[in-house]
């Protein structure tokens, strides 16, 4: 791994089309701190990486409604946007009515995978999101993530909608607790990535972040020695490691070790503004 205040010699004129990098950012702990705000170095960061023609984009393990204010905060408008852990992509479209619409969309059947995950964790709190956003919980989940075009509903009722994503809190385990379970159950057909915290992200099998993020660079035509990824949490890990086996995969100088150690790079902490830090070289 090597410090990201080093990195491409890239001149502050407009990037040309051959020229261009397409630079993805995680939003929570990458972008944003826990209570939904980012710094003006940020932002400023952000918008100068932006008008010098680069491709910056966000990659979230967010629904897509949780995902767009946040375009909107860093006031960009990319031509793509990876939500759901890679599930949903979505392509600007100025005739929709949130300027984006759903290009590839990605679901399973949660039904099995809830119910194995229920009968080891009786206590957790469960939740499935669908392809049009819609968030459906059973238990209790914090405010920030259960605001957002959400309703409370039976677990039974969780079992029969086809999902983008599958949540999974359980705050009554501590990380390596809750870890050591996951790995016993044995999930199978599905891609899963823990949390900071207790907390379960399933997607569809072989379904990630880069898997998205890959789709995004062929159609954009990016060579892949192009790519910039920057991200702190563990659904991070495939991401870095796609965008660092050619170009640059930053973790944020808070990220858990075995997100640090797929690492290209490692920038400061996002109380450091390390995505600020590890944008100044474009």
């Amino acid at each position: 791994m090597t410090d990201s205040a080093t990195g491409p010699d890239v001149s502050d004129q407009p990037a040309a089309s051959a020229d261009r990098w397409l630079l993805a950012l995680d939003i929570d702990g990458t972008i944003i701190y826990e209570d939904g705000t980012l710094t003006d170095a940020v932002r400023d960061e952000v918008a100068r990486v932006s008008a010098l023609g680069h491709e910056i984009m966000l990659a979230t393990g967010r629904s897509v409604a949780s995902t767009l204010p946040v375009l909107d905060q860093l006031s960009i408008t990319p031509e793509y946007v990876v939500c759901s852990n890679g599930a949903i992509t979505l392509k600007r479209d100025p005739t929709a009515p949130v300027g984006y619409s759903r290009e590839f969309v990605e679901t399973f059947n949660p039904g099995p995978v809830l119910t194995k995950i229920r009968s080891h964790l009786t206590e957790a709190s469960f939740a499935v999101e669908d392809e049009e956003g819609n968030f459906c919980y059973y238990g209790a989940f914090p405010v920030s993530v259960a605001d957002v075009g959400s309703r409370a509903v039976p677990f039974e009722q969780l079992l029969d909608i086809e999902a983008t994503r599958v949540v999974v809190i359980s705050p009554d385990h501590d990380m390596e607790d809750f870890l050591a379970l996951v790995e016993r159950m044995g999930l199978h057909r599905v891609s899963y990535a823990i949390g900071w915290t207790a907390w379960l992200d399933i997607a569809p099998d072989g379904v990630n972040k880069a898997t998205g993020l890959e789709r995004v660079r062929e159609a954009l035509g990016i060579p892949r020695d192009r790519v910039f990824a920057i991200g702190d949490g563990r659904n991070d890990i495939d991401m870095l490691t796609w965008a660092g086996a050619h170009g640059r995969g930053v973790a944020m100088g808070q990220a858990p070790d075995d997100v640090l150690a797929v690492a290209s790079e490692v920038t400061a902490s996002v109380h450091d503004d390390g995505l600020a830090v590890a944008l100044r070289p474009f």
